[in-house]
């Protein structure tokens, strides 16, 4: 199984994911939402749905896809100390600007 970080390599992904984000969606949703067809689509969904990424329910003859965030929690991890360098950057920005004349 790829890694959290090799599934969200892929830019259609991330945008499948950013939709997602915000509300459950069936295929048919996602598909007129990101530029991808539906066999594509697919593709990506199952991918992300075994990377844990998301997860689906049946509703009637749909299937309706939702984020889950819990495998998020290892890319947040990992970017924490790149915040703490972008934080110490930006105190010296607002340091500099406060330094500088009116």
């Amino acid at each position: 199984m790829p890694s959290t970080f090799e599934v969200l390599a892929e830019p259609r992904r991330r945008q499948i994911l950013d939709v997602l984000r915000t509300r459950e969606c069936s295929v048919n949703d996602l598909v007129a939402l990101v530029p991808v067809s539906q066999p594509g689509m697919s593709k990506h969904l199952k991918v992300l749905r075994e990377a844990g990424l998301v997860q689906v329910r049946q509703d009637a003859q749909r299937r309706l896809y939702r984020l889950s965030p819990e495998p998020l929690a290892e890319v947040h991890e990992w970017l924490e100390p790149y915040r703490e360098v972008w934080a110490r950057r930006l105190d010296a920005l607002e340091r500099h600007l406060d330094d500088m004349p009116d």
